[in-house]
């Protein structure tokens, strides 16, 4: 019927990937990266195993775009821009104002820009984007898919913080979340695999990757996440620390005088977590295989791992047990000894893991010991999956 396209724009890099609608086959995807810096890579993948490689100056998210249909159509992937029938792009901060996907006209694009302050580095990068595919292909069908979507579920005293009252009333100051579409797509998946409605079960979904995030999910929607007012909150991540004492960050932000509270939020942003604590990497592959020998390596996978115990510990309080614990993302569908420990430390739940079906990495599979009180799935995750799938949807329901 037609083609889609699911876009993921940053402030100087562009991702896709194109799928064949409604058979959600991927034709294609790639990524334009340094967008205005000069000598970017453009890169293609295509018809099982095709790459197509170049590096050109794209002075900006409109040049990015043009080149990529463009180069869809000289690869052939495409044979004319009126193949492409809906873009979808992911957007990070929803607010309280976006309870779903959202199909985008000039209002939605407005409240996007609003809602910049909630996420600077990422609403302002989406709005570009969602305004250059707007100019080359206006007629077809834009979508907005919040990251913070699926989180505006929660109830009142899992998103609250507890700090003045008019504070949320006048700013807006609360949980939101992130990694909403993707616990969304494994709870899904969960619940196929589980062959029970996902509404009858409860699931804790640990989308771990250089950004990490845990969630209850009950009766089929978030009930509590650990990503707050913006995704620096939760468990340690590739190179954000995760939750802190706010009275540490004023402490330090003293010994290291430092003035604005934004270079001190740029460190634990962009100099902490996982790099942080270690020293030698934010990659979780790199610290496995010196931790024998680094004491702060394995350190830092220590850290990673108690914090994961700790907020699954913690919501299997809050939602009374659960049917089932769900690994995704890159450090989760990958890095068989950080599911192994886990699953390890939660025993005492009725939780374990078999080290045969978990010898296995970004395949989708039941990793249960016999016995298991609670479920333990490997589930990849599919963002641009549920990006197209929001297009669809929201098209018959126009």
């Amino acid at each position: 019927m037609g083609k889609s396209l699911a876009i993921n724009a940053g402030s100087s890099t562009l991702k896709f990937k194109l799928f064949q609608m409604p058979e959600e086959e991927v034709i294609a995807e790639g990524a334009i990266d340094r967008i205005g810096l000069g000598n970017s890579l453009v890169e293609i993948k295509y018809d099982n195993g095709q790459k197509y490689e170049t590096h050109e100056d794209v002075n900006d998210h409109s040049a990015a775009i043009q080149l990529m249909l463009n180069q869809l159509t000289e690869l052939k992937i495409i044979t004319d821009f009126n193949e492409i029938t809906g873009i979808g792009h992911r957007v990070v901060a929803g607010g309280q104002e976006f309870k779903d996907s959202a199909i985008i006209d000039d209002d939605v694009l407005q409240k996007i820009k609003d809602l910049s302050e909630y996420a600077p580095l990422h609403n302002p990068a989406a709005a570009l984007g969602i305004e250059a595919f707007k100019k080359i292909l206006p007629n077809v069908l834009s979508v907005a898919v919040f990251d913070t979507s699926f989180h505006t579920s929660m109830p009142q005293e899992n998103y609250m913080y507890a700090i003045p009252y008019e504070y949320y009333e006048k700013y807006g100051a609360r949980k939101y979340g992130a990694h909403g579409t993707s616990h969304r797509y494994v709870a899904g998946r969960a619940a196929a695999m589980l062959g029970k409605p996902l509404k009858d079960l409860k699931l804790i979904t640990m989308h771990l990757g250089a950004g990490g995030s845990i969630t209850a999910i009950k009766d089929g929607k978030s009930f509590d996440t650990s990503m707050g007012f913006t995704p620096l909150a939760g468990i340690e991540m590739a190179t954000r620390s995760g939750d802190i004492d706010a009275s540490l960050v004023a402490y330090l932000m003293e010994k290291l005088n430092i003035d604005k509270p934004n270079d001190m939020i740029n460190i634990l942003n962009k100099k902490s977590g996982l790099i942080g604590v270690s020293g030698v990497s934010a990659d979780m592959r790199d610290l496995e295989k010196v931790q024998a020998k680094n004491p702060r390596a394995k350190l830092a996978r220590d850290m990673f791992i108690n914090r994961i115990v700790r907020y699954v510990g913690s919501y299997l309080a809050e939602l009374g047990g659960a049917d089932a614990i769900v690994f995704t993302a890159g450090v989760g569908e990958n890095d068989i000894m950080i599911r192994q420990e886990v699953a390890d430390k939660l025993s005492y739940f009725g939780i374990g893991v078999d080290p045969e079906k978990n010898d296995i990495r970004g395949v989708e599979r039941d990793l249960s010991v016999e016995g298991s009180k609670i479920k333990t799935l490997l589930i990849p995750t599919d963002e641009e999956l549920m990006i197209v799938r929001d297009i669809e949807r929201l098209r018959q329901d126009k």
